[in-house]
């Protein structure tokens, strides 16, 4: 198998300090995260930016300087990968052009189908807006991570492959324990569907994190963990870091006999270097 991705997803746009006093409000505290993942064996931060009373941020000077600082953290150049519906948004990116403050990221969140989050909350993102940014992506060279819910969304991306949208191997992102239940039935049945030119990265969402996590390992898949997906190492054990969490992910691997990717070589596998 190749070698084991670790994304740490280190601060999603909820939970606060109330549930976890170490979830990073400040680009200080997302530079510290994001080098405790780093240091562990994550390659790829999954990041929003949030504001110093932990309000998400949409200013564009924020998420940059936020950028430097986790750059300057992380001494191996991390893989840096936005998440859709911060402060670089779809419209900055259509009308990127040189010069632009924000500098523009490696891979970049492409949800790829309206999920429904529980109760009344719906996460709408129709085919024709799937499409239409993933053309803003490849012509900006930025390949997507494709953040799928269920095996449908795996059918949306297929049928943009077949008019020419993306670049291969494309990778996917499935969040599991939302949408579609995260169990192994429901990710091997997802990772078997996937075409020849996908790979994919996998979490679970809260206390199915772990189960997920060791099961994406063996299946030949990579591996998201951090405090946007689950706070625990286990029952009743807060996580103290992201630190711990990747740090957990790189024990299992080690013991189910995969090795970990450092940054460039997660590059390779995810087709940023050629």
């Amino acid at each position: 198998m190749e070698k084991l991705i670790i994304t740490a997803a280190i601060c999603g746009m909820g939970g606060t300090k109330e549930d976890n006093p170490a979830i990073p409000y400040t680009i200080e505290e997302l530079a510290l995260e994001a080098k405790a993942a780093f240091d562990a064996g994550a390659s790829v931060i999954h990041m929003h930016v949030r504001n110093d009373d932990g309000s998400v941020s949409f200013d564009k000077a924020r998420y940059q300087a936020a950028v430097d600082a986790v750059e300057a953290a992380c001494p191996g150049v991390i893989i840096i990968q936005p998440a859709d519906g911060g402060a670089v948004d779809w419209e900055t990116l259509e009308n990127y052009k040189e010069g632009d403050p924000v500098k523009l990221p490696e891979m970049f969140t492409l949800p790829t189908g309206t999920c429904n989050w529980g109760g009344d909350g719906a996460y709408i993102n129709e085919e024709c807006d799937v499409f239409k940014r993933a053309g803003i992506l490849k012509r900006l060279g930025i390949v997507p991570d494709l953040e799928s819910f269920d095996k449908g969304m795996i059918d949306t991306i297929i049928k943009g492959n077949n008019i020419g949208l993306f670049e291969h191997p494309a990778h996917f992102d499935f969040i599991l324990g939302v949408q579609m239940a995260a169990n192994v039935r429901d990710l091997t049945f997802l990772s078997s569907s996937l075409p020849h030119w996908a790979t994919f990265t996998a979490t679970g969402i809260g206390p199915d994190a772990w189960h997920i996590a060791a099961s994406a390992i063996l299946l030949g898949g990579h591996v998201r963990v951090g405090f946007e997906d689950s706070m625990f190492l286990e029952k009743g054990v807060m996580a103290k870091s992201n630190g711990e969490l990747v740090e957990k992910v790189a024990t299992l691997a080690k013991l189910l006999g995969r090795e970990i990717a450092t940054p460039d070589e997660a590059r390779k596998i995810l087709g940023i270097i050629k």
